[in-house]
Formats: structure tokens, sequence, C-alpha cells
């Protein structure tokens, strides 16, 4: 009895020790080559993201600069789109040093956020109380871009891809600027708004 007892306690501790060692090798490999794969992924499929994101602007901000009613928020959209063309360019070039070919993945976000600049032509008639609306919809527009350009930078450099981190790095600094001017801007198109009959 003692020498089957034995052997049973022997066997258990075998197994627990077998299923120790596969959960730790499981674990080994989950934070190896799996993880970077998944981040690679991650990344790649942010790209898309905002590479559909910055295309699809391109159809709204002409429709934004003409129903603008303040010159200056209209040029603001129209010179925006340059750089909006320029970042596309640069994405492209991201693709590259990647190794892949440039692919866009639609994003709901920058659906929705565009659709509300769409809503404030159709609700407000042309005047300063629309551009303000515009202006509101064209920054959440903006900080929505500038949280993805910052987010893949970050992932670039964990990376070690410096080059790509150069080009998204211009257009984070292009979005923050853009930004910076629609702040501006707001300051009289508000104040103009309030004063309207």
């Amino acid at each position: 009895m003692k020498n089957e007892s034995a052997k049973a306690s022997s066997t258990s501790a075998s197994r627990s020790s077998s299923n120790g060692t596969a959960r730790q090798a499981s674990k080994t490999a989950s934070n190896g080559t799996g993880h970077k794969e998944n981040l690679s992924k991650i990344f790649e499929d942010s790209l898309k993201d905002i590479y559909w994101a910055e295309k699809y602007l391109t159809k709204a901000l002409p429709k934004m600069s003409k129903a603008a009613y303040d010159e200056t928020l209209s040029k603001a959209f129209t010179d925006h789109l340059a750089e909006t063309e320029g970042q596309i360019e640069r994405l492209e070039q991201v693709f590259n040093h990647l190794g892949k070919k440039a692919q866009a993945k639609k994003c709901p976000a920058m659906e929705g956020l565009v659709e509300e600049g769409k809503e404030a032509i159709e609700e407000y008639e042309k005047g300063y109380a629309r551009d303000a609306a515009l202006i509101i919809a064209a920054q959440k527009v903006e900080h929505y871009e500038i949280a993805a350009y910052g987010s893949l930078k970050a992932h670039a450099k964990m990376m070690g891809k410096e080059d790509i981190v150069s080009l998204l790095e211009q257009t984070e600094q292009e979005e923050g600027n853009a930004d910076k001017k629609l702040t501006k801007i707001s300051e009289t198109v508000n104040e103009h708004a309030y004063n309207e009959d």
C-alpha cells in the first residue's frame, strides 16, 4: 500500500511539474515573438486606418471651405487640404519603408467626425454661427489625428524605425499647427457669432 501511495504521489508531482513547465513555455512564447507580431499588426492596422481617414478628409475639406463664411476660415480649410494631400504621400512612404502596399481600412471614427461637419452645414445658415460649428467639428478631427499620429510614432520608436518616426512626426506637427490656427480663428468667429442679430 505504501509503495502504491508513493507511486501515485510521484505521478501527481510529475504531472504538476509538467503542467507548470508547459504553462511557463506558453507564457514565454506569448511574451516573445507572438507579442511582437501582434504589435506590428496593430501598427499596420492603425496605419491603414489613418490612411483611409486622410483620404476621406480630402473629400470633406473643399465642402467645408465652400461652406465657411469667414474668409480666413475658408482659406484655412483650403490650406489644410494641400497639407492633407502631403500627409497622404508621407503615409505611402511609411508603407514603402515597411515593404507593404499602401492600403486603406475604413475608419468609422473619421466618418463620424466628418458627418458632424456635414450636419453643421445642413443645420445652420451661412454665417458666423455655422463657422463656429465648423471649427468645433474640424478641431475634433485634428485632435483625433494628433492622437493617431502620436500613437503611431510611439510604436515606430519601439520598433526602431527612425525613418518612419520622422515622417509621422512631421505630420503630427502639422496637425498641431492646424489645430492652433483654428483656435486663433475661433476667437474672431465666436465673437462675431455671439454679436449677430
